[in-house]
């Protein structure tokens, strides 16, 4: 429909219709004939709910298609109803978790991860797919790492940007067959919660917020993404949904954002816990004025935004601008032409986990699995090796990672099943831990599961076995449920039944590979000393425990660097490799040394840096050359390595490019990641890798908040991780 029509159509809608243009409710408001439960607490009439825009979390073909057309004959214009729903990491065909995809450092893959999940999710009839979560994330406490890629902005920029386009597609315009509007989220700052505790309260500066932050959304934005969501969180004190600088002077203005914005769940409704509204009519006004289109979950626009306008409170104009934006998404979306859109029972059979699908999977998974340790090459497992499987992961399927609400455990295959059919010679023990989702946290901490290890004989079977192993596979991790939202926890330990089984199994037979599954950042110290290899697995989905076997057995190589650094304990945390570097820097020994900026009783750095992974083979940097030592600001200097692969087997490094700026008009990180790239060589294989460095990559805010670069002495790092001592220096000249 051509934007000419939608403006007649709209001019013929009613002050009530265009409201409801900007309500979006829960999917089972639809079917409450008698306006019982929460549409009946939330002062709902019939004709709010015929009326509301759009839905959430619908899924299924037949059922969609029966809901849109029962919508449209009762609609006064026949407008088609949105759906929309979590898409996170996979409809049906479950990828990684997206902090795990941004171990894999592919937007490439990622991209193809994302399509292949609107292709389920469309076939099924959804339309709009709450992802990117382009929140940059430093604090492993706060339980929505899981939901992003990682720690550094630039790698979070490319990241946000592929799964856009996966979503989309390429194109600007219409949103084709297959695909899914994308929703950015959570604008802004969601990621730095004080104390790592979800929905809590952010500070952030200007100059951290626009440096650090806001460049993955920019990317998104920049990639396309048709919607945006507001954060629950405030920012200068402001709840996004009701700050009117972020949404229309950052996003709108600068950012270049003109799609459609919608809060976060019952956000609108959380203004009055937050103190800046009295009621729910002062925060439908504080929202649709601060530019928010589609209020999620709450009854504040629909109850109160017709009166607004009748009292002259809010024009009509911002209330058509809003509308408008929606109509425009579903006609973006194609929904005029054909309000069904995918929808179709036959395409969700043949689609959802065809097995390119789950080809697919299991690719991306075996991309995004990190190699944090492997002394005495305990990795890859020979096929005549005996070994011991234990633990809690052994034959658990719950690998999906917490936002796959809409697949089936059944489909994933158990770490038993896929070593077995691996044709590994694998014995099996239970393993010590509650896995059980609904299990308290402090259970899971302290306790031992009656139905796994709660008896002294199945520790002694789990010991005999590992003594008469060759080597023991050990599976342990955190819940999928205990990442996510919701989910922030102050200890990032392991359970103590599970950190007592590895002890004790070590004892009796010191190889010991740790599988580890989990969401977040762990404290791995306990681990780090006592298991010789140490597999980083995150959720990794449906493909998972087929992709671990292929890991483990020597088919495929562990490529994945980690996309967020592993705290040495909760006390360093929030930490991350681009860090300031303090009038005090310290660099000697924490144990010893005094008046720095450390601790008394433990190291800075991290256990494991930004960038860190091992895999089944060795590379050697040649030393950084560049092709110019001043560089002019019109023009491009290159630094070259040689990386040369000097161990036995094929393997994939990724090489990253680290700047520093010297000295500037305020102050710079250590380091910032600039560029990587991922380079594959055969034994002995030697290729040159050269990366293009442009002006625009040292522009910061300067004193004068200006976006600029100045003039001085730069140092390029090129190495294998956020560490590297590899280093050439230059000068910017004017």
């Amino acid at each position: 429909m051509k934007n000419e029509l939608l403006q007649d159509l709209l001019s013929q809608m009613s002050l009530e219709e265009k409201i409801g243009q900007l309500v979006q409710l829960p999917a089972s408001f639809l079917s409450e004939g008698n306006l019982t439960g929460p549409a009946l607490e939330m002062g709902l009439s019939r004709q709010d709910i015929r009326l509301a825009g759009s839905v959430l979390s619908v899924i299924g073909a037949e059922k969609i298609c029966r809901i849109q057309k029962e919508y449209m004959e009762n609609h006064p214009h026949h407008i088609p109803l949105l759906f929309m729903a979590d898409i996170i990491n996979g409809y049906r065909t479950v990828f990684p978790i997206p902090l795990a995809q941004g171990c894999s450092f592919d937007p490439g893959l990622a991209e193809k991860c994302a399509a292949i999940a609107a292709e389920e999710a469309a076939a099924s009839g959804i339309h709009v797919t709450f992802s990117p979560m382009a929140d940059l994330s430093r604090d492993p406490r706060w339980g929505r790492v899981m939901e992003g890629t990682g720690e550094d902005p630039c790698l979070n920029r490319r990241m946000a940007a592929a799964l856009v386009r996966g979503y989309q597609g390429e194109e600007s315009g219409p949103i084709g067959p297959g695909r899914l509007a994308s929703c950015l989220k959570h604008f802004a700052g969601y990621g730095a919660p004080v104390a790592g505790r979800d929905y809590n309260t952010v500070e952030l500066s200007p100059r951290t917020l626009r440096e650090d932050y806001l460049p993955a959304y920019q990317g998104a934005v920049d990639a396309g993404c048709a919607l945006v969501m507001t954060s629950f969180n405030t920012l200068d004190r402001i709840p996004s949904a009701a700050n009117r600088w972020l949404l229309q002077d950052i996003l709108r203005r600068e950012m270049g954002f003109d799609g459609v914005i919608i809060s976060d769940w019952a956000a609108l409704h959380e203004m009055l816990a937050h103190g800046i509204a009295s009621d729910h009519a002062e925060a439908a006004l504080k929202a649709i004025t601060a530019g928010v289109d589609i209020d999620m979950a709450s009854p504040v626009y629909c109850r109160h935004l017709k009166e607004l306008v009748e009292k002259g409170l809010v024009p009509v104009s911002l209330i058509d601008e809003a509308a408008l934006r929606v109509l425009q998404l579903k006609n973006r979306l194609g929904l005029f032409e054909n309000p069904f859109k995918d929808a179709d029972t036959a395409a969700e059979k043949e689609k959802l986990l065809s097995p390119a699908h789950r080809a697919a999977a299991r690719e991306c998974a075996e991309k995004t699995f990190v190699l944090l340790k492997n002394e005495d090459a305990l990795l890859p497992i020979h096929p005549d090796t005996s070994i011991a499987c234990i633990g809690p992961y052994v034959d658990n399927r719950l690998l999906d990672g917490s936002w796959s609400f809409f697949a089936d455990d059944q489909d994933t295959a158990t770490l038993r099943e896929a070593l077995t059919q691996a044709g590994c010679r694998a014995s099996f023990a239970p393993g010590c831990s509650l896995l059980d989702p609904g299990t308290p946290l402090i259970a899971f901490q302290k306790k031992v599961s009656p139905d796994t290890m709660d008896s002294e004989q199945a520790l002694q079977e789990a010991l005999a076995l590992a003594r008469r192993s060759e080597k023991v596979i050990l599976a342990l991790g955190e819940p999928r449920d205990f990442s996510g939202e919701a989910a922030s926890r102050a200890d990032l330990s392991l359970p103590d039944c599970q950190l007592d089984l590895l002890r004790q199994i070590s004892a009796v037979n010191p190889q010991v590979i740790v599988l580890l599954f989990c969401g977040r950042p762990l404290d791995l110290r306990p681990v780090q000393k006592y298991a010789k290899a140490i597999l980083l697995a995150w959720m990794p989905g449906t493909e998972g425990a087929h992709a671990l076997a292929d890991i483990l057995t020597g088919r495929a190589a562990p490529s994945g660097r980690l996309a967020m650094s592993f705290p040495r304990g909760v006390g360093q945390v929030p930490v991350h490799y681009a860090h300031l570097n303090t009038g005090r820097p310290f660099h000697g020994d924490y144990r010893t040394e005094r008046f720095f900026s450390k601790y008394l009783d433990i190291p800075n750095d991290p256990l494991y840096p930004f960038g860190f992974g091992l895999t089944y083979t060795r590379f050697a940097y040649s030393p950084v050359v560049l092709d110019r030592t001043e560089m002019k600001k019109d023009e491009t200097l290159h630094a070259s390595v040689t990386l040369t692969n000097t161990g036995t087997r094929a393997g994939t490094e990724t090489v990253q490019l680290y700047i520093r700026d010297v000295s500037a008009s305020v102050a710079r990180p250590v380091r910032e990641l600039k560029d990587f790239r991922k380079v594959t060589l055969n034994p002995g294989e030697s290729r040159e890798v050269t990366f293009a460095v442009s002006e625009s990559q040292l522009r910061f805010y300067t004193l004068d908040m200006h976006f600029a670069s100045e003039p001085g002495a730069f140092e390029i790092f090129i190495g294998s991780d956020s560490t590297a001592q590899n280093c050439a220096s230059f000068r910017l000249t004017e």
